[in-house]
This record gives C-alpha cells, structure tokens and sequence, in this order.
C-alpha cells in the first residue's frame, strides 16, 4: 500500500526498512551488512556498485529486492558488443494510417531498478550512457529528453577477480555510485544455511512490504532528519582531508591517494548518516568519531 510523505511517521520508516530486510534474508543468507548498504542507497536515492566473486548471489540479491519493493526490474548483461542504444532505446520506423515515421522505443533502463550486470565489461561509450541516467534520471535521444520513472536506481556488479576483456569504469562514473559494497564469501555457518535452503524442498518465497510511493514517501522523510551545523562541519572536514593538497591532510592521504573526495561524496557520507540514524531509532544525526 502506497503511503504519503506527509502520513510517514519515524515508527512507519523503521517498521517497513525492517520489514524490507526480513524479507531479503528469507532469500539471501548473510550478507547482513551488504543488504543494509543496499537498502540504505535505495533510501537515499542513490546506486550501488557491488564488487564480488562470481557465485555468491549478487544478481539474486538486486532480482529479491525489486520484488519485496514491488518495484519494476531490468536486467542488463554488460558485453563488449553492448551498443548505448541497446540500453537507452532507439527511434524505430513506424507506420500509422499510411504515414511512416519515428517512434521512440524505450530500452531496459525504462525500469524502476535496473541492474547492470559486469558493468565493466562494456565499453567506455556504453558505460557512459548510464551517466545521465543515473544523475538527472532521464535519457536523451536524438536532442529528445525522457524522463525516467521515479523512483529510479542502477545497481551494478562487477567480478575482481576476471579482469581480462573488461574496461575500467571512468572516475565520473564511479563518483556517481552512492555505495561500492563488498560481497564476501560466506562462513561454513551461512553455507550450510545456503545448502539447506536451495537443495532441500520449495525455496522460499518473499512478499512485497513497500512500493514505488512507499519508497518515495521514506527518502523524503530521511532527508529531513536533522543535523546539527558542528556535525555537518566534521562531515566537510572529514572530506576535505581526504585531498592530498591540503594543508591539513594527513600524511597517509597525501602519500596514498591522488583525488579526494567530491562535494558528491560530501552528500552522500550525510544523506547516509542520517538514515544510519533513523534505523538505529535515533531521530538526529550524532558524531561518534574523533574530532577531525
């Protein structure tokens, strides 16, 4: 059942963000802090890049989610041969009452969530169609702008370990993704849990807590928890220190890294802690670091 912004209360968010993860587990063993990185992008708006080994159940974590948030779903499978229009869609012949013309015919990332499977297998022309997607959630199209259904996200994967025949996702790119989340392996524990359910009887089955409004309703709740100015300070000097030229940096950031983080990175480090802080029943976000 859709719900309102206005008639979302804290209790609602946490009661349905609750709800959403019980319902993932039912499918996915583990993965606990994988899945609450996921929900916590979905809640702020934002896409996720998922980097793991092949096997360990990216793609049937995004195919879950989509169905316990009732969400439309896309699939695509990155190649070198993918072409941009193969993503975006075209302007197709058609013919009506005997008169030819163009016709948009819209591509997989017409979708609520869109996955993108090895996305680094694409070209970089291919890859660089999703950019506007994924910022202004819209596509153009021969000088004709589309927009995307709200609510919209990307959730890429991408295998460390297979690099050859794969194409390195542009700086540009990577700063768009709200979370890079890490699938480990599993324990013996959680394999023996994977074993049980998916060789043994019907697998289980998830139902939808939330949908496209529901969701909608929750990211504009989370961006109106509070923040205090000294806190919202720390977060901008803790991304400041993350350039090497800087007067103030740390001697390991000047020494290991060569970009710091962008005012992107800046909003997402704030957007995600204050939805760490409605999950965790706290209604404003508090500094628990050292002072910067």
């Amino acid at each position: 059942m859709a719900i309102a912004s206005s008639q979302l209360a804290p209790a609602d968010f946490i009661q349905i963000a609750r709800s959403i993860e019980e319902e993932v587990g039912k499918i996915i063993v583990g993965q606990d802090e994988v899945v609450r990185g996921i929900l916590t992008c979905v809640l702020a708006g934002g896409h996720a890049l998922l980097e793991g080994v092949p096997g360990l159940g990216k793609t049937m974590l995004v195919r879950t989610l989509s169905e316990v948030l009732d969400l439309s779903f896309s699939r695509l499978q990155f190649t070198p041969d993918l072409m941009p229009a193969d993503i975006t869609g075209t302007n197709v012949i058609s013919e009506d009452g005997g008169l030819r013309g163009f016709q948009f015919q819209p591509g997989p990332l017409f979708a609520n969530l869109v996955l993108a499977d090895e996305i680094n297998r694409a070209t970089p022309k291919t890859q660089s169609a999703l950019l506007e997607a994924m910022q202004e959630q819209r596509v153009t199209v021969a000088k004709t702008s589309y927009p995307l259904e709200r609510p919209f996200f990307v959730m890429a994967t991408q295998n460390p370990i297979e690099m050859e025949g794969t194409y390195p996702l542009p700086e540009a790119q990577l700063d768009r993704f709200f979370y890079k989340l890490n699938v480990s392996y599993p324990s013996e524990d959680e394999l023996l849990r994977i074993a049980q359910r998916t060789t043994t009887g019907r697998p289980p089955e998830v139902r939808p807590v939330a949908d496209g409004p529901t969701v909608l309703a929750m990211l504009e709740l989370a961006r109106e928890v509070p923040i205090a100015e000294p806190v919202l300070k720390f977060a901008v000097r803790l991304t400041t220190r993350t350039h090497p030229d800087r007067p103030a940096s740390p001697e390991s950031t000047r020494r290991y890294v060569r970009y710091g983080a962008s005012p992107r990175g800046l909003q997402s480090l704030v957007l995600g802690s204050k939805i760490r802080a409605i999950l965790e029943g706290r209604f404003n976000v508090r500094r628990r670091a050292a002072a910067v």
